[in-house]
């Protein structure tokens, strides 16, 4: 196993067991405040990604609605975080005009402003609402379960036996062999943890859940990767060691923790 692999289950075990922790030994309102630290650890990497040096107004615009629309989820309801997205539409808007000059009118900037503080915190802020359901930290657990085994699955496979390139622009790692395996992994493992926590859920529902939830967030980790190699990043940062960065965690539980909630709203009631 090369270095990269054993800095990669080293790390990756350590936050296995501290989210483990935080799930099932802790209160609601303690994975409140790791949500918030783990979005502002993704905040922070998105600016040096997307902003590079300076910016700061803009930064501190993604930092400060990074904070509040975590508190909406939290403690407020959905009219109150539609009213927060509106006011941060607004107000990123108006704070633009402020730098407006004759020889730089790039709006741009405010669309990554508002693209960052929808991709990052709105979306990963659904864990507080999977947390809030009944038998919640199993849901929430679900979702860990779709993507550690997937990308566990996809990334063995890949590398041993992957040979077509699923997106090579994008993401050049990324085998059809490995895409497979990941979601035929996460399919099966989701199916056996239902089994045993969340035996209340029809097993159709789980394997439809794990199947299109392991595509979801498939895609999600192209889309971080897109992002990154638009600025010509490799890795988000190197915060994690054999990981890169939190983004590059992040990237499929985004999509995948949103997916498994509505589903559960709406579907299955």
């Amino acid at each position: 196993m090369d270095n990269t692999l054993v800095k990669r289950w080293i790390t990756g075990i350590v936050l296995l067991v501290a989210i483990l922790a935080i799930i099932f030994l802790s209160s609601l309102e303690v994975l409140f405040v790791a949500i918030i630290l783990v979005i502002l650890g993704g905040v922070w990497e998105f600016n040096n990604i997307v902003f590079g040096k300076g910016f700061h107004k803009e930064k501190i615009e993604i930092f400060t609605f990074a904070l509040l629309i975590p508190l909406a989820f939290m403690f407020g309801d959905f009219q109150i975080l539609t009213a927060l997205l509106a006011l941060c539409m607004i107000i990123v808007f108006i704070l633009y005009l402020w730098n407006v000059k004759e020889d730089n009118f790039d709006v741009m900037s405010v669309a990554k402003v508002i693209f960052g503080i929808i991709y990052i915190p709105f979306l990963m802020s659904h864990f507080i609402l999977l947390r809030k359901l009944p038998a919640g930290e199993f849901w929430v657990l679900l979702v860990l379960v779709i993507a550690l085994v997937g990308d566990t699955a996809a990334l063995y496979i890949g590398k041993y036996f992957g040979r077509r390139k699923l997106n090579a622009l994008i993401s050049p790692a990324k085998t059809v062999e490995g895409t497979v395996a990941l979601v035929l992994g996460s399919t099966l493992a989701s199916s056996i943890y239902a089994y045993f926590f969340l035996k209340d859920v029809p097993l159709m529902h789980v394997v439809i859940i794990a199947f299109l939830a392991s595509i979801i967030g498939q895609l999600g980790d192209l889309c971080e990767s897109a992002i990154k190699r638009n600025y010509g990043q490799k890795d988000a940062s190197s915060l994690l060691p054999g990981h890169g960065g939190l983004l590059d965690r992040m990237d499929c539980l985004m999509f995948i923790a949103p997916f498994v909630y509505y589903y559960k709203i709406f579907v299955i009631g």
